[in-house]
């Protein structure tokens, strides 16, 4: 380090001595903190594994803000103050750091101290640690779901149990849909019972994609998801890619939350480059579908109930979850004038209402 920075630095924090706390704290993100920063490009999986320093530090009080700060400046990672110990009646506060592995911890505490104006080396322990690897924690938290035999969800970094079964591969989080959900599993179970080939499908919020990838696995010759969330869209066209399925026969519609009528093509996408969205001059020609399923929410299912169902065919089936248990009143007497031979379906707290659409 060179002398003039040193200098700089010992400059800054005892002007910061005479300053309140809320200036020295929004000097120290403005200033301090932006010349500390290190890019997340430069965080490799080894740095995600690799041993750490967790160091705590005794300090007086009246100095614990800006020690925290210098520490920052002199080699430590992160700090926080432990906010716990600064209502007790005692006049010092544990500082609590991150150090890498390779620092030295004595000097820094010693450099910092002194650049705020601390004569003695405050007091404190060392203990090593291990950073976890969230990703990959996380991933090794998602295992393939048999939802009935010979259906299986799959995480896209697992591999399937039984290659002969219908494997639905799926990245769990991207957007609601994981195949774990009882909801989900619930509509998974009516489409594997009704499809019995060249249905067309429309999933009304279709979120992950995963029961417009389903139907298609189930032998449903053309699907349609639509959705309100950016998100959900850009999940559900990496899910189907994953999974062989191509814009020929899934298409996927971003539309207003504000007025969710028949997707045109101004607002379709299809699966090739990133975050893509290419008009499919085709889809005008589909306006009522052999098979709709809105698997959102209550509210959403009540007030839109006459739209969701004017997708449909007359006689065709029409499945409505994402509701728990006790509002099972309030959908099936306001779907009940659509709908006909209406059925019912549960799962732990949730339920799944299914009816044909009455022929006029």
């Amino acid at each position: 380090m060179s002398p003039v920075l040193c200098c700089f630095r010992n400059h800054i924090f005892k002007h910061l001595a005479c300053t309140n706390s809320l200036v020295r704290r929004e000097f120290s993100l403005t200033k301090l903190l932006s010349v500390k920063a290190v890019p997340l490009s430069t965080c490799t999986n080894a740095s995600l594994t690799s041993p750490f320093l967790s160091v705590h530090i005794q300090c007086r009080k009246d100095f614990a803000d800006m020690l925290s700060e210098a520490l920052l400046c002199f080699g430590a990672s992160s700090t926080s103050i432990d906010e716990q110990d600064s209502h007790v009646q005692n006049e010092e506060i544990c500082i609590s750091s991150i150090y890498d592995i390779s620092k030295d911890v004595r000097k820094s505490i010693l450099h910092a101290a002194d650049s705020i104006g601390l004569k003695d080396l405050p007091t404190y322990k060392i203990v090593k640690g291990y950073h976890s690897d969230w990703i990959k924690d996380i991933q090794d938290s998602f295992h393939p779901v048999e939802v009935t035999k010979g259906l299986w969800i799959v995480p896209e970094w697992r591999t399937p149990l039984d290659l002969q079964a219908t494997n639905i591969i799926l990245n769990p989080g991207l957007a609601f849909g994981t195949g774990d959900h009882p909801t989900t599993k619930l509509c998974l179970l009516l489409l594997h019972e009704i499809i019995k080939g060249k249905e067309s499908f429309l999933d009304y919020g279709t979120g992950s994609g995963i029961l417009a990838i389903a139907a298609l696995k189930f032998g449903a010759d053309f699907a349609v998801g639509i959705d309100i969330d950016p998100q959900a869209i850009t999940a559900a066209r990496h899910n189907a890619t994953l999974n062989n399925i191509g814009p020929d026969i899934l298409q996927l519609y971003l539309v207003p939350s504000e007025e969710i009528n028949s997707p045109s093509e101004n607002n379709s996408t299809g699966f090739e480059g990133q975050g893509s969205y290419e008009p499919e001059a085709s889809f005008d020609e589909i306006v009522k579908y052999d098979i709709v399923v809105a698997n959102i929410l209550l509210y959403p299912l009540l007030n839109l109930a006459d739209q969701i169902v004017s997708f449909a065919k007359p006689g065709a089936m029409v499945a409505l979850s994402g509701i728990i248990t006790e509002q099972l009143p309030r959908i099936t007497g306001r779907y009940s004038e659509f709908l006909e031979d209406i059925t019912v379906s549960k799962m732990d707290d949730w339920a799944c209402v299914s009816g044909k659409k009455r022929r006029i």
